[in-house]
């Protein structure tokens, strides 16, 4: 096949019209004709860091929608799936991700679990980690998220990473806010990206030291607008990724967002497409093609370089996408599941009333929490919020108070709770928290949301995190359900489900909560729901 078109030359900082020809999926040739063209060619979009589950989609329904928006290839860490089902939950995602010929790169997860307050599914050891990043399938080692043990020299953790180093592997990182000497420390432990800074100020730390950063927009957490102003002077360095983009928001778009958006603040077009096609394909050693002769044939054809209106996407020179509609197909899949919790009952939510509450502050698009106190008598807008172990059916400890999710009547539940997985609640009252956790159960998996009128349920059937129905119909559910919550239960925030699901990931300041209690995240220990003395 061949390609006449305006070829955008990322490498060499020139737009030419060309003839590109592709044999066997590869590009054979590449030669500047005399011809006036009317569209562009470039190398393919990629989004360096994501958890494909979060999408809720398996990998090959991921793929069928990402093409769509100029996505090649994605670098992925399956530690949602691997806290569930550990080994057996990676395997699933590699030989899901072969059905389709999207180029799924994955990691070894360091952290199954997160933290040691928490019921995971799995525990991935050493042993296990070092096993996984020997399989050449395995590109990098994923986020190192306990960064408390890294400072520390954790005897674990360390081996984790020294496994990574041994085979000339990346190693991800995860330090929302870490900054000063202990930044430097974990740099210095060998680990080379991240993805989590919040601020122009913790953005420019990172990169003057010497870490890589990736400009995440999410479905919840948002950092493109704190950190774009770094692009002109760092765009060597940095990346684009989403990290958890619900499917309703993939359905609408995925990198091509970030990099319209860059450019029309008037960032270089070069420099960013650079970000979005070229810095992952070289930091984490990816086999994607950047439209040289000799290259995979991994390119997409727009119709300019501002709104990049996708015309069609090419992986290993097959089409995938053209005009806006997929052209992959969905595939048979496996489903896999550890599920054990019971139905509750109304009085299984019961928390002592107390004089000073503990209470978890949200704020809409960051994944950071606050610790405040709600004094007796400022309860406005304070919810209960409690998280219920999915893997032993046990009388729930996790219960907690949470301020920010607006909700005026019903309750949401979830048991997409990052990285564990448990199933999280919050609602307006005890009777409602219980209907919405016993869809969530009774389906063995789902995101629910109940009025005093009315129930939504979308079924997660695969590890409880991952829909195995077609991804186009499972972003109509989600956003069917999305709206309810935001229109007849009231809630203000912009993504609940995805906020909702942050609220149990320890490892993000200040306060969270697991299906074991209320955690502080700064100092790493559980703390009681009612404050002793007021503040």
């Amino acid at each position: 096949m061949q390609v006449e078109a305006n070829l955008v030359d990322i490498r060499k900082r020139e737009v030419y019209p060309a003839r590109v020809e592709v044999k066997e999926g590869v590009i054979s040739s590449i030669k500047k004709i005399d011809k006036k063209c009317e569209t562009y060619i470039l190398a393919g979009f990629i989004d360096a860091h994501i958890h494909i589950e979060s999408s809720m989609l398996v990998p090959s329904e991921f793929a069928r929608l990402a093409v769509m928006h100029g996505t090649v290839a994605t670098v992925s860490d399956p530690h949602e799936i691997a806290n569930v089902l550990g080994i057996r939950g990676v395997d699933f995602m590699l030989k899901n991700a072969e059905s389709t010929n999207f180029k799924f790169y994955f990691g070894a997860s360091p952290c199954v679990p997160a933290t040691p307050f928490e019921t995971s599914g799995e525990t991935l050891d050493s042993d296990a980690v070092a096993k996984l990043l020997s399989n050449p399938k395995i590109k990098f080692l994923s986020e190192v998220m306990n960064f408390p043990g890294v400072l520390m020299g954790d005897a674990d953790m360390m081996a984790k990473i020294s496994a990574a180093k041994d085979l000339g592997k990346p190693i991800d990182g995860h330090a929302p806010g870490l900054m000063g000497d202990d930044l430097t420390k974990y740099i210095d432990a060998g680990i080379s990206t991240d993805h989590e800074a919040f601020s122009y100020e913790e953005g420019l730390e990172k990169l003057q030291k010497g870490m890589k950063i990736l400009v995440r927009e999410g479905s919840a957490a948002k950092n493109f607008e704190a950190l774009h102003p770094l692009i002109d002077a760092y765009h060597e360095n940095m990346m684009f990724c989403s990290d958890d983009r619900h499917p309703n928001d993939l359905l609408r778009g995925h990198i091509n967002d970030m990099v319209k958006r860059a450019i029309s603040l008037g960032h270089d077009v070069f420099d960013v497409l650079e970000m979005a096609c070229l810095n992952p394909i070289e930091h984490y050693g990816l086999d994607v093609g950047t439209l040289q002769v000799g290259d995979r044939a991994d390119f997409i054809e727009v119709d300019n370089l501002e709104d990049f209106t996708l015309l069609q996407t090419l992986i290993d020179g097959e089409v995938v996408a053209k005009e806006a509609e997929t052209q992959l197909h969905s595939t048979a899949l496996e489903l896999l599941n550890k599920f054990e919790a019971k139905p509750k009952e109304a009085k299984d939510f019961f928390l002592p009333q107390c004089e000073n509450m503990e209470v978890i502050q949200v704020v809409d698009h960051e994944l950071m929490t606050y610790e405040k106190v709600a004094h007796d008598g400022d309860v406005e807008d304070v919810l209960k919020i409690a998280v219920i172990n999915r893997y032993e059916n046990v009388a729930i400890k996790g219960i907690a108070h949470v301020r920010g999710f607006g909700l005026k009547e019903g309750a949401i539940a979830s048991s997409v709770a990052h990285d564990s997985h448990n199933i999280i609640v919050v609602g307006c009252s005890d009777v409602a928290m219980a209907e919405a956790a016993n869809l969530v159960i009774e389906a063995r998996g789902g995101v629910s949301a109940v009025s005093s009128h009315a129930s939504q349920l979308l079924k997660l059937s695969v590890a409880g995190i991952m829909s195995s129905a077609d991804g186009f119909e499972v972003a109509q559910k989600y956003e069917e359900i999305d709206t309810f919550v935001k229109e007849i239960l009231g809630s203000r925030l912009s993504a609940p489900f995805m906020t909702l699901s942050f609220m149990a990931l320890l490892v993000i300041p200040e306060i969270k909560l697991s299906d074991k209690g209320l955690f502080d995240g700064r100092s790493f220990h559980f703390i009681a729901p009612c404050k002793e003395e007021s503040q």
